[in-house]
């Protein structure tokens, strides 16, 4: 990506008629450093230089919407992998423990997240992973966005994270989310106590031929998870985290609670009610219509 980032600024600076030293000049940086991006050598460029030159070009944002695929190429091997799958699953199951995950943060609380990181090095940084985070959410708005099932710890509700009006703002996000068909929201209580996936995130993909692979993440680790022993494994630990956590409908309920304010929390049933809730709404939006976006996926039987 940053060659071809790199061959799209010499192309657009030849049909300027500009000299590397010209483009430099115009861009606020010396003739070198544009030799560097178009070479693909040296530093990958900022998204401010990504801007300037954009301008400078008039290229109609190209090279600022090239950007983010070119920042990913800073991320370890495992991480591009799972970016890439993200990019073509049919569906996407995610446990979050601790903040909403990245697909659903509003710009503000992915700000207030990625700005807590204690290596981040400057206001330029942190614009720049927040532009990234958002560009990942494109997904969800295209024809063929896949099918997103959220299970959010009640932690997630409960912490503040930037101020309480950043709380708010991506409280009703998560709302309005749950209000597209495609996308299933849940909330996994305290009182449902320990479990196997506690201390994490995990993220389970379906892809178009029908395999799975699988993410665990916390603070500093990542890893990506493809042999199917494993990954069904996690699956497993999934299904168990959906049935556990309350039903779609009194989800949404907590959630409005602890956005007007109500910090006692949501009327949580019993956990023979839940259950029978639970099964009576899986049943009435099809878990099999989440486990391939088409139908049931070829090779795989839906779990109870």
């Amino acid at each position: 990506m940053a060659a071809l980032f790199g061959a799209r600024v010499r192309r657009l600076r030849t049909a300027a008629g500009l000299t590397q030293a010209e483009l430099g000049a115009r861009t606020h940086v010396v003739s070198t450093r544009i030799t560097q991006i178009e070479r693909a050598s040296g530093a990958k460029p900022t998204l401010e230089l990504a801007r300037a030159l954009d301008a400078a070009l008039g290229a109609d944002n190209l090279l600022v919407e090239l950007w983010p695929y070119v920042y990913r190429e800073a991320f370890p091997d495992w991480s591009r992998a799972f970016m890439a799958y993200s990019e073509r699953a049919l569906s996407i199951r995610q446990y979050a423990a601790h903040v909403v995950p990245g697909l659903l943060q509003t710009e503000q609380y992915a700000r207030a997240v990625l700005s807590l990181d204690a290596l981040l090095a400057d206001e330029d940084q942190l614009e720049e992973r927040v532009v990234a985070r958002l560009g990942r959410q494109e997904r969800l708005r295209s024809p063929d966005r896949p099918e997103l099932w959220v299970i959010l710890d009640e932690a997630v509700l409960r912490r503040p994270i930037g101020s309480l009006a950043v709380m708010r703002e991506q409280l009703g996000e998560l709302l309005n989310a749950a209000a597209n068909r495609r996308t299933t929201v849940q909330v996994l209580p305290f009182d449902q106590g320990g479990h196997e996936a506690m201390g994490g995130s995990l993220t389970l993909l379906t892809l178009p031929d029908g395999s799975e692979a699988a993410y665990t993440e916390g603070s500093d680790y990542g890893r990506l998870i493809e042999e199917p022993t494993n990954v069904l494994r996690y699956t497993v630990i999934y299904d168990r985290l959906r049935a556990a956590a309350l039903p779609p409908l009194m989800s949404l309920d907590m959630i409005r609670s602890v956005m007007e304010g109500n910090h006692r929390g949501a009327n949580v049933p019993s956990r023979s009610e839940r259950r029978r809730l639970a099964q009576e709404q899986l049943q009435q939006s099809g878990w099999g219509r989440l486990r391939g976006g088409r139908g049931r996926a070829q090779g795989h039987r839906p779990r109870s």
